[in-house]
């Protein structure tokens, strides 16, 4: 089936494959579930400022009773706060780290169910996600936040920011919000419930074709596609999929529009974002590209990246002054 031009805007144009057929090959319905939901927004409605559900020992963080694993820097009165997408961890954000630390108070995180976090959970929403977040910045007492979302958590950062506005004071989705405001036929609909579906059946075939066919650019080096499809190869394959589940299930759009501040996007421009939505529904946001990389610029180009995201911590400070 042919997708209307709105539908392939929200994807990136990076849908490939989709419909199984009786041979095992995919067609465009899988991946537009898989793009929609790791490119754009997951979001949550339940990460307050004051989180009873904390445990501190040994600077150990649990949000009901689930491990929390970060990395703190430390030191500086702004801190950057990392959160990677699907499938990941926190390691990608490394050379983030590494530059970002000598001026700023530098935190990453592995949500649960990814890296090193626990996977004792037994449900796995949008909302478990936004109290995760706002459980590391109230356990570190976090001061001057800025939230660095990549892919899927771009949406969960927002939340986070809108839930905690006295210590959140900016937004950066990475790669993602690149169609905010587009919208999808009952027929869409339909296969997207039916990629769901083949997901669960065969997760590992979909996610590697799903990362071959959609997430890299032609300028993508091996080494990062390695890296990005051993880590699909090696999350839970029971997990994963009820992750994304719950993904486009949220009105992120709508939260988008109370946000009230300024987005920052940093994109690849591999796969131009569509900022009609933004124009439409006059939400404030600046968009900067990184260059033509995949979908993952901070680790296919940290120099740009840091660069790029330097102009935007500069940004907000200026504002927030």
């Amino acid at each position: 089936m042919l997708l209307p031009k709105k539908t392939e805007v929200f994807i990136l144009g990076l849908i490939r494959a989709v419909r199984l057929n009786r041979h095992g090959t995919m067609n465009k319905t899988i991946l537009i579930i898989l793009n929609i939901l790791t490119l754009t927004q997951v979001s949550c409605n339940n990460s307050g400022e004051q989180s009873k559900r904390t445990n501190i020992k040994d600077s150990r963080i649990t949000n009901d009773g689930v491990y929390i694993d970060y990395t703190d820097s430390k030191i500086g009165d702004t801190c950057l706060l990392f959160v990677h997408g699907w499938d990941i961890d926190k390691t990608y954000w490394k050379d983030q780290n590494n530059f970002f630390k000598r001026k700023y108070r530098v935190v990453t995180i592995d949500l649960p169910g990814f890296g090193k976090s626990g996977k004792n959970r037994q449900s796995w929403t949008v909302e478990n996600y936004g109290v995760d977040v706002a459980t590391v910045i109230q356990s570190l007492d976090l001061r001057n936040v800025i939230l660095i979302g990549h892919s899927m958590s771009g949406a969960i950062v927002l939340e986070v920011a809108i839930k905690n506005p006295t210590r959140v004071i900016g937004v950066v989705g990475v790669d993602n919000f690149t169609s905010f405001g587009a919208t999808y036929s009952d027929d869409v609909k339909r296969e997207i419930a039916d990629a769901y579906k083949a997901l669960k059946t065969n997760y590992k075939e979909v996610a590697v074709q799903y990362a071959n066919q959609s997430l890299f650019s032609s300028s993508t080096d091996s080494t990062v596609r390695k890296r990005v499809i051993n880590d699909f190869m090696k999350a839970d394959s029971i997990l994963a999929p009820k992750v994304l589940e719950t993904i486009d299930e949220y009105p992120t759009d709508e939260k988008m529009k109370t946000f009230g501040k300024t987005i920052y996007l940093i994109n690849s421009s591999y796969h131009p974002t569509d900022t009609s939505g933004f124009k439409k529904y006059n939400v404030p946001f600046q968009l900067l590209y990184v260059g033509p990389t995949g979908h993952y610029p901070m680790i296919e180009n940290p120099n740009e990246f840091n660069k790029q995201l330097e102009q935007v911590i500069e940004k907000i400070g200026k504002f927030n002054d």
